[in-house]
């Protein structure tokens, strides 16, 4: 979903774009440059989401009548500045990594080319949506690696902002996700939704019975019945019951779930229900998800830990200078140089070495100019906005599907210690080049 306004930044930016105009340096063409310095703790790759969200908002990105008057108010700004800000509209390029690849510290996820202070309003923007989307994808990713093709279900919406549930449904299935429980998700970008029912519905009626006999009356006997808001063993027989051998799938939200599925499994087959799915729900995140792996479960609903990236709830991206004209016309590359928190200046290519059983061996970033590319690598760069127009196939369903594709495709390139949830440095390392 798009932001309502512009002022959904932060204010150092525009006192900063204050300052480049009594400058003169406002209209200087510069490259900012979007990266993480490194990936959380222990993860071994991280995928890229969000990029589709923020180009829908990108058109959106203006002041108004109401924004210049809050800002005239509060006095953030002077009346060059506002000016300046009432015909702002983003004029300039970006490139980068397609949503859905996978990316590795130091890869240039965005670069934004444009006027200093173009390019520096963006900065909050950029990195607010990012962050969060590539927090909720990447934790999503580990989740579906160790799911060992069992679906997933997208089920957080209630514990997260409700802007940020829609964000994160569109990450999760990006990810690989089947389906989400936001309807708002489904709505805006085609995804797919699901969901029965909740314990409220059972303690609704005078017998677990009863609530089952209403949920299959209107939803049919393949729906999922939620069997442990008193007895599971009972639960699950009342269900069969009920249902019979055509119920679609019992529910496990609370106690030890490994167990559980185990002799659930077993009761149902002696019933006659050998084809009921097992739905297991209950705060799970990757850890969880790998430790059911023996489990007859056969599918996972997560929220809580995937909606906050699972202990990870920032991807760490960062939004820098890397080059910028000088007085004399000549392009200057610039960086950052204080103690952990430096950065490579110059404007980046970068590129996937693989090797020829097609896995990836290394993230190739060249400085300024492209290095030579081996027969097999991959080039990871591709064109965002040119010239202030958001370039097609990025946006709405179709830019989700476009990412869904990408991400199965990188996925495949990664070498198996990628799917492993041991902890461990990146899977493959990133090699700056400078050419010059």
């Amino acid at each position: 979903m798009a932001p309502a306004t512009s002022l959904l930044t932060d204010h150092y930016e525009l006192t900063m774009v204050e300052a480049a105009l009594a400058a003169g340096t406002a209209q200087r063409k510069s490259v900012f440059e979007v990266f993480a310095r490194r990936l959380p703790e222990g993860r071994r790759y991280g995928l890229l989401a969000g990029t589709g969200r923020l180009l829908e908002g990108l058109a959106d990105f203006r002041f108004g009548p109401e924004e210049l008057e809050f800002l005239a108010e509060r006095k953030v700004v002077n009346e060059q500045t506002l000016n300046w800000l009432a015909d702002f509209r983003f004029s300039g390029t970006i490139t980068g990594y397609a949503e859905g690849e996978i990316y590795f510290p130091g890869s240039p996820l965005l670069q934004v080319e444009s006027t200093f202070a173009e390019a520096c309003l963006l900065e909050t923007y950029l990195l607010s949506i990012l962050n969060f989307d590539t927090a909720v994808a990447s934790a999503a990713s580990r989740m579906i690696a160790v799911a060992d093709g069992r679906p997933c279900i997208e089920m957080g919406s209630r514990r997260t902002h409700e802007s940020a549930a829609v964000a994160a449904a569109r990450a999760a299935i990006i990810a690989g996700f089947t389906t989400t429980s936001n309807l708002e998700a489904g709505r805006a970008y085609g995804l797919p939704t699901a969901g029965t029912a909740a314990h409220s519905f059972t303690l609704l009626h005078d017998s677990e019975r009863e609530a089952f006999e209403a949920q299959v009356a209107t939803l049919g006997k393949g729906t999922t019945l939620l069997v442990d808001t008193y007895d599971v063993e009972q639960g699950v027989r009342t269900a069969v019951e009920v249902a019979g051998p055509e119920l679609g799938g019992v529910r496990l939200d609370s106690g030890d779930l490994v167990d559980q599925a185990r002799w659930v499994r077993e009761l149902l087959d002696s019933l006659g229900n050998t084809k009921t799915r097992i739905v297991v729900t209950s705060d799970l995140d990757e850890h969880a998800i790998a430790a059911l792996r023996s489990a007859p479960v056969d599918v996972y609903g997560v929220g809580t830990k995937l909606v906050t990236g699972s202990g990870a709830p920032t991807a760490g991206m960062v939004y820098k200078l890397v080059s910028r004209e000088g007085n004399d016309g000549e392009w200057k590359d610039v960086a950052k140089a204080a103690t952990g928190k430096a950065s490579v200046g110059g404007r980046k290519s970068a590129y996937r070495r693989i090797n020829e059983r097609g896995r990836a061996t290394a993230e190739v970033i060249g400085i300024d100019e492209a290095p030579e590319l081996g027969e097999r690598d991959r080039s990871l760069i591709v064109p965002l906005v040119i010239d202030g127009v958001v370039q097609p196939g990025f946006t709405g369903p179709e830019g989700v599907k476009a990412a869904i594709a990408r991400r199965e495709a990188s996925i495949q390139e990664l070498p198996g210690a990628a799917k492993q949830m041991l902890r461990g440095e990146p899977v493959i390392p990133t090699i700056y080049v400078d050419e010059n």
